[in-house]
C-alpha cells in the first residue's frame, strides 16, 4: 500500500481534491480492472489513444484515484482524487524508480538482450530455492510501460526481483536503468532485433549496455566476440562474471553432449570439473540454461550439486495463453505454466471478456501459488477479492496452501483437493458443462493433465496464431508512417484464414483505426461480438443496406446504383449523416469510379444530403513490385487529382487511402491520412529487411510410419514411385484441410524434426504421405506444414501461387488456436 499524497511528490505531480487514499495497484489498461477502491488510474496517451477517455467510465466503477496530464478538466469528478503531471507516462516511471530504491533488503537483477530474456528470467525463478521470495516480471513486461508495473510488484520483503528490459529506440535504456537500479544484469546476447532503429549493431550494444553502468556484476557468454568486447572496453569497473568455451571465463564449458531428449553439459567452476543434464536438445535453450547456471553459482544461490538436481526439472516456458474447444460447450483457457498473483489477474481478465463474449459461466482451476512473498491469509483474500470483481462462478482449488486458506470463506460450488491426482480421480469431463475453464497451475502441480482430460479430442491438425507476433507486425508497420497516420487493417475472408473476432479483437486492442470486411455478414459477426471499431464494407449489396445503417457499418460506394440506393436506405431508416467510402479506379479496372468522373460524382452526391464521405480510396495494381513503379506513381497522381478534384466540389475534407501493405513499405511517402494493412498484418513482405514475424502455423502430426519396397508406388493413381526401400510417414491432413493437391509427387515438403521431407504421392482428401528416409522419426511427432522455418510464401511459390490463397483456403474444419507468448 502507498499514500497517494506520497505518490503525488514522487512525481512532481500536483494533487487536486486530495484526500486520504491507499494505493495498492497501479493500472493502464481500463479493461484490466481489479479492486477500484484501492487502483491508481495511469491516463497515457499513445499515437492512437488516449486514456482519458477512459477516466469517466472507470469513475463509475469505482475508481477514484487517476493521474492525467493539465489538459484534463477534473472539475466533474469532485469526490475523486487526481495526481495531475505534464506527463503521465513519465510520471509511472518516477513512481515505480521510488518504489524500486526503497527495497533495500532484497536483490534486483535485470535481463537484457535479444533473444532468450523471458527464457532465462522464466528459468531463473524455477532454479531459486523455495525458501526465498521471487518477483519477476510478468509476461514480456519489459518496455518502458511494462517494466514500471514489474517493479511495483516488488515488495518490502521480496529477496529476488528478477525484471526483464528490452527496447527498440535509442534513449530507452536510459529511462529503464534508471527505474530498475539493477544489482546484477544478465545479457543474453545481441541478435538483429530491433536494430532497424539503430545506425550499427556496434550502437545497439552500447545502448544495451547503459544498463549495466550501475551494476555490481554484469553475466555472459563470452563465446560473443563483439559482445565480450564491448562489455570489457565499456563497463571497467563492474564484476564480469562470463561463461563458455573460449578465453579466460568464470564458468568453462568444457563438453557439450547432445543426446536423444538432453544434453550434458560438463563445465569447470573455481578450478574443479561438474556436469549438468539440460532436459533440452537445442544449442538456444542450452545457451539460456548455462546463462541461468552461471548466475546461481556466482551469487550462491546455487552450489553445482544443487544444480545437478534442479537443472534436469527444468521445464518448457510455454509463453502462451491457448484457447482450446473442450467437451459438453466448455471452452478452455489453458495458461497453466505458471501462476502468479500477477499473472492471475491477467488470465482472470481475459477468462471474464471470453466468457462474457460467449455467454459461458467462468470457472477457476488453480494450484498453490508459491514464491509471492505474502501470508495465506492476506494472498488468499486477495484471490477471493479478484474472484468477485471478475464474476468467476466456480472455483476449483488444488493444494494444502489454497485448501486451508479459501475453504473456510464457503464460496458458492468451490471444491478443494490436496493433489491434481485427487481431482483426476474425482471429477470427469461431465462435471463441466457450458463454461469457460480457466487453468492456472505451479509447474509441480502438473495441470497439463487436466488440460488433457477437458481438451476435446479432434483433428490434431490446427493452425496456430501468435498474437503477439500480430501485434509486433502492426507496430513494425506503424514505424514507416506519421503519427498522425490512421490504419485501416483488412479482416475479411475470416481475417485471411486465421480466424475474424478473434484478430478484430486484437486489432482494437492495437487502436488500430478502422476495419475492413467483405461482406455485411461479417461485419455484423464482428458488431455482435462486441467489436466497435469504425467497420468498412468492401463489398456491400443492396439487400444489406439497412442492417449496416442499424449496426454502423460503412460501405464501400463504387457505382451510382449503389450511392442512390444507401441514400434511399438512411432516408427509410431516419439516418441524416451516413457514412460512405468512395471507392476509385486508377488502373486495376475493376470497380470503382473513374477519376474523370469526380465532377459528376460530386453532383450525385450533392443530391444525397443524408450521406457523408468519409473516405476516398484505390487500390495499387503492383505496388510490390519495382516493374511496375512507373504504374505505381501514375496510379496515385490520378488518385491524388482526383481527391482534389472531389474535395473542391463537395466544400469538406476526408481521410485518403491509397497504400496497401506492400505500399507502406515502398512508397510511404504517399501515405496519405490512412493506409490499409492486409496480407502484411501476417508477416509477408516484398523486401528482404522488412523484420516482421510470421504469425500463422498449421502443425499436424506423424499417425503411422512404413517402409515401402523398391519399385512400389504411393498414393492414388500410382503417381508415388519409389526407386529404392523408402520410408515414409502418413500425416492427418489433406486437401480438405487446404493443403493444396498440386504439392503432390514432391513438388512441396512438409517439415518434421527440422528436415524437409517431401511429399510423395498424391494428396488424398484427410492424409498426405512424406518421404522420411534418413530423418529420425517416430510415430506422434509434431509435423510443420508451414511456419517459421517452412514459410507459407515457399509453398506459395512451389505451386506457382500466392500466400493469399494458401491462408485463405485452409478449412474451418481446421482447429484455430490463438496463443500470446510471454
Amino acid at each position: 500500500m502507498a499514500d497517494i499524497k506520497v505518490l503525488a511528490q514522487q512525481c512532481g505531480g500536483e494533487l487536486v481534491n486530495g484526500r486520504p487514499c491507499e494505493i495498492l495497484r497501479l493500472i493502464t489498461d481500463s479493461r484490466k480492472l481489479f479492486d477500484s477502491e484501492n487502483s491508481l488510474f495511469f491516463a497515457l496517451r499513445g499515437r492512437s489513444s488516449n486514456g482519458s477517455r477512459y477516466v469517466a467510465e472507470l469513475y463509475g466503477r469505482g475508481v477514484r484515484a487517476f493521474v492525467v496530464d493539465r489538459s484534463f478538466d477534473t472539475a466533474p469528478f469532485a469526490d475523486a482524487q487526481f495526481i495531475v503531471v505534464p506527463d503521465t507516462l513519465a510520471a509511472l516511471q518516477q513512481i515505480a524508480a521510488a518504489h524500486r530504491r526503497a527495497l533495500t533488503a532484497g536483490r534486483v537483477v535485470a535481463v537484457t538482450g535479444s533473444n532468450g530474456k523471458t527464457i532465462v528470467k522464466e528459468w531463473l525463478s524455477q532454479l531459486m530455492p523455495q525458501r526465498l521470495s521471487t518477483v519477476r516480471s510478468p509476461k514480456s513486461y519489459n518496455s518502458q510501460l511494462g517494466v514500471p508495473l514489474s517493479l511495483w510488484l516488488l515488495e518490502p520483503d521480496t529477496d529476488l526481483g528478477i525484471i526483464e528490459a528490452g527496447i527498440s529506440q535509442p534513449g530507452e535504456m536510459e529511462r529503464l536503468e534508471r527505474m530498475i537500479a539493477p544489482d546484477d544484469v544478465i545479457v543474453t546476447n545481441v541478435g538483429s532485433a530491433h536494430i532497424e532503429n539503430f545506425c550499427t549493431r556496434a550502437e545497439l550494444l552500447t545502448e544495451k549496455l547503459v544498463l549495466c553502468r550501475h551494476a555490481r556484476r554484469v553475466f555472459f557468454c563470452s563465446d560473443h566476440d563483439d559482445l565480450r568486447q564491448a562489455i570489457e572496453s565499456h563497463l571497467p569497473g563492474a564484476e564480469l562474471v562470463s561463461w563458455g568455451r573460449r578465453h579466460a571465463t568464470s564458468v568453462t564449458v568444457l563438453d557439450v553432449d547432445v543426446r536423444a531428449s538432453l544434453t550434458e553439459v560438463t563445465y569447470q567452476y573455481k578450478g574443479e570439473r561438474h556436469a549438468v543434464e539440460v532436459p533440452f536438445t537445442d544449442a538456444a535453450s542450452v545457451e539460456n540454461a548455462m546463462q541461468c547456471v552461471s548466475y546461481m553459482l556466482a551469487t550462491g544461490l546455487a552450489v553445482p550439486a544443487d544444480l545437478a538436481r534442479r537443472v534436469p526439472r527444468l521445464q518448457t516456458v510455454g509463453m502462451r495463453m491457448e484457447v482450446i474447444e473442450g467437451h459438453n460447450g466448455c471452452m478452455l483457457i489453458d495458461d497453466a505454466y505458471n501462476a502468479d498473483i500477477t499473472s492471475l489477474e491477467i488470465a482472470l481478465d481475459f477468462l471474464h471478456r471470453q466468457g462474457t463474449r460467449k455467454g459461458l459461466s467462468r470457472t477457476l482451476i488453480l494450484s498453490d501459488l508459491l514464491q509471492t512473498g505474502l501470508d495465506e491469509a492476506t494472498l488468499y483474500s486477495r484471490v477471493a477479492k479478484m474472484l468477485a470483481e471478475k464474476h468467476v462462478t466456480r472455483l476449483i482449488g488444488v493444494g494444502q496452501s489454497i485448501s486451508r486458506a479459501m475453504q473456510p470463506m464457503s464460496l458458492p460450488g468451490a471444491r478443494f483437493f490436496a493433489t491434481t491426482d485427487e481431482l483426476l480421480e474425482a471429477m470427469s469431463v461431465n462435471d463441466f458443462r457450458n463454461e469457460a475453464v480457466l487453468l492456472k497451475g505451479s509447474r509441480n502441480f502438473y495441470f497439463e493433465r487436466i488440460a488433457e482430460m477437458l481438451a476435446l479430442k479432434r483433428n490434431r491438425t490446427v493452425l496456430e496464431i501468435n498474437m503477439n507476433a500480430l501485434a509486433s507486425n502492426i507496430a513494425a508497420f506503424r514505424s514507416h508512417l506519421k503519427p498522425e497516420t490512421k490504419l485501416l487493417a483488412m479482416v475479411k475472408a475470416f481475417s485471411y484464414g486465421t480466424g475474424s473476432y478473434e484478430i478484430a479483437n486484437l486489432m482494437q486492442q492495437q487502436g488500430v483505426d478502422y476495419l475492413g470486411v467483405a461482406f455485411a455478414d461479417e461485419g455484423y459477426d464482428l458488431r455482435s461480438a462486441g467489436i466497435r471499431l469504425p467497420i468498412i464494407v468492401m463489398n456491400p449489396e443492396e439487400h444489406s443496406f439497412d442492417m449496416m445503417l442499424n449496426f454502423d457499418l460503412d460501405p464501400e460506394i463504387y457505382n451510382y446504383q449503389a450511392l442512390e440506393g444507401y441514400s434511399r436506405a438512411a432516408s427509410r431508416l431516419g439516418v441524416e449523416k451516413a457514412g460512405i467510402h468512395i471507392k476509385i479506379d486508377t488502373g486495376m479496372y475493376r470497380s470503382g469510379f473513374r477519376p474523370a468522373e469526380m465532377h459528376e460524382l460530386a453532383e450525385h452526391i450533392r443530391r444525397c444530403p443524408n450521406l457523408c464521405v468519409k473516405s476516398v480510396f484505390s487500390h495499387l495494381v503492383g505496388s510490390d513490385s519495382p516493374d511496375f513503379d512507373d504504374f505505381t506513381l501514375e496510379q496515385i497522381a490520378l488518385f491524388e487529382d482526383a481527391c482534389a478534384t472531389l474535395k473542391s466540389e463537395l466544400g469538406y475534407g476526408f481521410i485518403r487511402h491509397i497504400l496497401n501493405s506492400a505500399g507502406i513499405e515502398r512508397f510511404v511517402s504517399h501515405q496519405c491520412e490512412m493506409v490499409r494493412l492486409g496480407i502484411g498484418l501476417y508477416g509477408m513482405s516484398c523486401i528482404d529487411n522488412a523484420r516482421l514475424k510470421n504469425v500463422v502455423t498449421m502443425k499436424s502430426y506423424v499417425s503411422q510410419i512404413k517402409t515401402v519396397p523398391a519399385h512400389s508406388t504411393v498414393g492414388y493413381s500410382r503417381r508415388g514411385v519409389v526407386d529404392t526401400d523408402t520410408t515414409i510417414a502418413v500425416v492427418p491432413v489433406g486437401y480438405a484441410d487446404g493443403l493444396d493437391r498440386r504439392l503432390s509427387n514432391r513438388a512441396g515438403s512438409l517439415l518434421v524434426n527440422g528436415h524437409k521431407a517431401p511429399i510423395i504421392g498424391n494428396i488424398c482428401m484427410d492424409i498426405c504421405m512424406i518421404d522420411i528416409s534418413g530423418i529420425d522419426v517416430k510415430i506422434g511427432d509434431e509435423v510443420i506444414i508451414f511456419g517459421d522455418a517452412n514459410p507459407v510464401w515457399e509453398m506459395a511459390e512451389s505451386v506457382g501461387t500466392i500466400p493469399y490463397e494458401i491462408l485463405t483456403g485452409i478449412s474451418r474444419r481446421v482447429k484455430r488456436i490463438y496463443y500470446e507468448e510471454d
